[in-house]
């Protein structure tokens, strides 16, 4: 019995070590550099740094860390996972500015990092990623402007910006996003008027803007927006 017992466990431990050059270690576990398409992990309780072989998982096309304690900065080597679409990292403890290489991840379809301790600006190069259908970064302390080249994501239909640090004007370029559905710049910095290009985004159903330092003066364009549901642009 001792035997069969001694033998089972140094069986165990055998298959924690990883095959080089073939599987990664990452959280205790071996995962396949060419077979991993799928990295779900939400709410597992994670903790640490997002370590940086992630960016080895060439043929990712889904990575959910989301709800757990993940810390530090998210790692750039994420930029070389180019079949990426779907990316969620919400609801952890991650800080330091988002990577500019995350604009080579031109096929995402959905980018949320929300509810974390994110910090800096938004990177320009997040004009790249024009397959964006959902942008939530709300709930954390991304300061700065709101970059123009945000109007590249004519895809975009959900765009979450809301309770950061985002001082400036809102860009002239909203306006290229007639696709969205929903645009919320609350609890921010935001000062100046609202542009007329607004008045664009004819299928808009949600528009939130309170908590800002904007212009009192609505532009007339707003009528515009028939399909408008839900509106504050309370100060």
């Amino acid at each position: 019995m001792y035997k069969i017992l001694t033998v089972y466990i140094i069986s165990l431990s055998l298959g924690l070590n990883c095959i080089h050059d073939i599987e990664i270690s990452l959280w205790g576990e071996c995962y396949n550099i060419e077979k991993t398409t799928r990295l779900s992990v939400s709410g597992s309780g994670l903790t640490g740094k997002i370590p940086n072989q992630i960016g080895e998982l060439k043929n990712l096309y889904l990575i959910d860390l989301s709800n757990n304690r993940l810390s530090g900065a998210i790692p750039p080597e994420i930029g070389s996972l180019t079949n990426l679409k779907f990316l969620y990292l919400q609801d952890n403890k991650l800080s330091g500015a988002i990577p500019p290489e995350i604009g080579s991840l031109t096929n995402l379809n959905r980018l949320f990092l929300s509810s974390n301790q994110i910090s800096d600006s938004i990177p320009i190069e997040i004009g790249n990623l024009v397959n964006l259908e959902y942008l939530y970064l709300f709930k954390n302390q991304i300061a700065g402007n709101i970059p123009i080249e945000i109007g590249n994501l004519a895809n975009l239909y959900k765009l979450d910006l809301s309770s950061n640090r985002l001082s400036g004007r809102v860009p002239i370029e909203i306006g290229n996003l007639i696709k969205l559905n929903s645009l919320r710049l609350f609890n921010n910095k935001l000062s100046g008027e609202l542009p007329v290009s607004i008045g664009n985004l004819t299928n808009l159903e949600f528009l939130f803007l309170q908590n800002n330092q904007l212009s009192a003066e609505i532009p007339i364009e707003i009528k515009k927006l028939k399909n408008l549901k839900h509106l504050n642009l309370e100060q």
